[in-house]
């Protein structure tokens, strides 16, 4: 429990630190370098929703490990990775529904 506690803040600070100054510095960069950040970007961010997914579904589903996984907890895990991937669509959806609602709205204020 203490490595996962542990991990968790880490991670999330150091990710919020390293997006903004790369995207920011980086206008009149090279496409190529830029290619290769936007990449390492999307696999830092896939890999944090993997962890964050490991340590939800973990801590819900598993009362107390032992040498097999019960029928019961390989259930939860299952329902609870499909939830979690479920929610991180449906943000993802919304987001992007809010961000061109809000790129009409301005569009339509400029003419």
């Amino acid at each position: 429990r203490s490595r996962r506690g542990g991990t968790g803040n880490t991670g999330g600070a150091a990710s919020s630190g390293m997006d903004a100054p790369s995207a920011a510095g980086l206008g009149g960069a090279d496409p190529q370098l830029q290619r290769f950040i936007e990449v390492e970007t999307q696999k830092q961010r896939f890999q944090q929703l993997v962890h964050q997914m490991t340590e939800l579904c973990w801590e819900k589903c598993m009362d107390k490990p032992g040498p097999k996984l019960d029928s019961r907890a390989e259930t939860c895990f299952v329902n609870c990775v499909e939830r979690f991937i479920d929610t991180s669509q449906f943000i993802l959806n919304r987001l992007e529904q809010t961000q061109k609602s809000k790129s009409a709205f301005s569009e339509s204020l400029s003419d």
